[in-house]
């Protein structure tokens, strides 16, 4: 670990805001590698909703009388008040209250949260037992606030409450989550703390039941049919999701442009993977190659480490700085079957928990293919994800513990994601066409969505290509399958997403967009400019929102 930097009177104020977030947000705590809350679970009632919020008043109330030491004080003050602002806004708008959809809801927080806790030991199986007795109050309270925001006349659409509703029966009785996950302890433990286990787990999956009682029975008959959140709610999502405004109908237009470009692109390498093909033709001929398969998960988790591991020796000195407390990055297999590839953070002290890249496989697949999946491990791994946040935690000696570990933008981070990927295929990494052919779909998918996501919500006409006029499923459905080549399980989940989760997955691709533009500024303001310091002198700055990022890099915040 680097040297500590000498905390001011700015870093101690948001250190404090860091400790007091992780005491009432334990879910959050595991996340971030924090120690001391494992066996904790927030309440999510009404009244930990204020809480949480007076926690921020209090917190920006101090920030008002700060006077910054420096230049990273000043980042500091700016990025932690807009991003209390922004939380305050959706918490007065009752949208932190009516919290609900298919992906990032207190419904699948409560119980992913238990993928990230060790299991090796005893004391940790004890863990485990506590946090698992702690879902029934957890649960109870985020029924309470689901209550409170529909007695407003505040519910989610049914589409989502039909999605949550489905996945809580997934972790119900003997063959769901919690009975499953505790039936893999060690069979050395002590019978009382396997008896306790057994207990903590029957509460926890009867808690799921009462929930997925409430959603069917109780909040889906008051749940509107209607998708969209409308524009003014969804230029207060973006925001939050960004850390920028943007002008939604100049990002409607621009992502229409953009995947016609990334269509194009496509076209002219299907051409050189097989000539006179469609997209879709050279894919499937990609598919059939014998030397692009994977057989099973076991060579699918190696595969993973073996190219994320080499993409560290490759960069590390020459196009980043990347410090030896991070080169280590554990690629696994997750114990969900979601489909999606994810990527956590390590612990705090760089060791007791390394920087992990999950896949989360689905049930019945064995069988993988190579070509549509290496764009994802740089965007996961280094120079992506891993390189971006990891080495953020290391720097101690830069950062204050909220910035290194606390803040997170997902247009700050995936933005980057998607650069880093770009970034690989413009340093010669995807040269072969068929992992070209990869990142391009990877893209298109991500063009895809802004154009549905903006549109749907926004109110903004459909594209010609599906019919013109006002958005609907069906239309949603016909543009994304056929920018996206992906199978249709899948795909429905992903526009469940995007019509429960309005801004966020538009955040990866605009949030690229901005980086590519700071690039750009940053390169024509500096006469000597060096993409290597520059990416070292971004990424050093931590996840901020990306409004901030630009004038910190820029030398515009004052």
């Amino acid at each position: 670990m680097a040297d500590l930097r000498t905390p001011s009177p700015v870093d101690l104020l948001a250190d404090a805001y860091l400790d007091a977030h992780a005491a009432l947000n334990p879910i959050e705590a595991t996340y971030e590698g924090i120690s001391g809350h494992d066996g904790e679970l927030p309440e999510l009632s009404p009244h930990w909703l204020e809480s949480m919020s007076q926690l921020r008043q209090d917190t920006l109330a101090g920030l008002v009388t700060a006077a910054p030491v420096d230049s990273t004080d000043r980042v500091t003050i700016a990025a932690l008040r807009d991003e209390l602002e922004l939380a305050e806004e959706i918490h007065a708008a009752g949208y932190a209250l009516s919290n609900l959809n298919n992906i990032a809801s207190p419904v699948q927080t409560v119980r992913d949260v238990f993928d990230l806790m060790p299991t090796a030991t005893e004391d940790d199986w004890a863990t485990v037992s506590r946090r698992l007795r702690a879902v029934p109050t957890a649960l109870a309270g985020y029924i309470e606030s689901l209550r409170l925001a529909a007695s407003r006349g505040d519910v989610r659409a049914e589409r989502q409450v039909l999605a949550a509703a489905t996945q809580c029966a997934k972790n119900i009785g003997p063959e769901g989550f919690f009975a499953t996950f505790v039936g893999s302890a060690n069979g050395s433990l002590p019978a009382s703390l396997r008896a306790d286990l057994d207990g903590a787990a029957e509460a926890a999956s009867t808690a799921y039941v009462a929930l997925g009682e409430f959603l069917r029975d109780e909040l889906l008959p008051q749940a509107p049919a209607a998708d969209p959140v409308g524009r003014d709610a969804y230029a207060l999502f973006s925001r939050s999701f960004l850390g920028a405004r943007v002008d939604l109908d100049e990002t409607y237009a621009w992502g229409q442009e953009e995947l016609a470009r990334i269509t194009a692109d496509m076209q002219a390498t299907a051409e050189r993977i097989l000539p006179g093909s469609t997209v879709r033709e050279a894919m499937a001929h990609l598919n059939a190659d014998p030397a692009r398969k994977l057989d099973g998960t076991d060579a699918l988790q190696a595969w993973m480490q073996e190219k994320s591991d080499a993409a560290v020796d490759a960069l590390a000195g020459t196009h980043f700085d990347i410090p030896d407390a991070i080169r280590r990055l554990d690629c696994r297999i997750a114990p969900t079957q979601t489909g999606g590839i994810y990527y956590t953070q390590p612990s705090e002290d760089l060791v007791t928990r390394p920087g992990q890249m999950w896949w989360s496989v689905p049930a019945g697949v064995t069988q993988f293919s190579t070509w549509g999946e290496l764009t994802t491990v740089y965007h996961e791994g280094v120079p992506g994800h891993h390189l971006q946040i990891a080495q953020t935690v290391y720097r101690s000696a830069l950062l204050n513990r909220w910035r290194r570990i606390g803040s997170w933008i997902s247009g700050h981070g995936e933005g980057w994601a998607l650069y880093a990927e770009r970034l690989m295929a413009d340093l010669g990494y995807l040269d072969d066409p068929g992992d070209y052919l990869g990142m391009l779909d990877a893209q298109s998918m991500r063009a895809a969505r802004v154009v549905l996501d903006v549109g749907i919500h926004c109110g903004f006409d459909a594209p010609a290509e599906v019919g013109g006029g006002a958005w609907n499923y069906d239309k949603a459905w016909e543009f994304f399958t056929a920018h996206c080549a992906r199978d249709d399980a899948f795909l429905r989940f992903e526009l469940e997403r995007y019509l429960g989760w309005p801004g966020q997955a538009p955040s990866y691709k605009i949030g690229e967009r901005l980086w590519l533009q700071l690039r750009d500024d940053a390169r024509a303001r500096t006469p000597d400019f060096d993409l290597k310091t520059f990416h070292r002198n971004a990424l050093d700055i931590g996840s901020v929102g990306l409004d901030v990022l630009r004038a910190a890099v820029l030398g515009d915040l004052g």
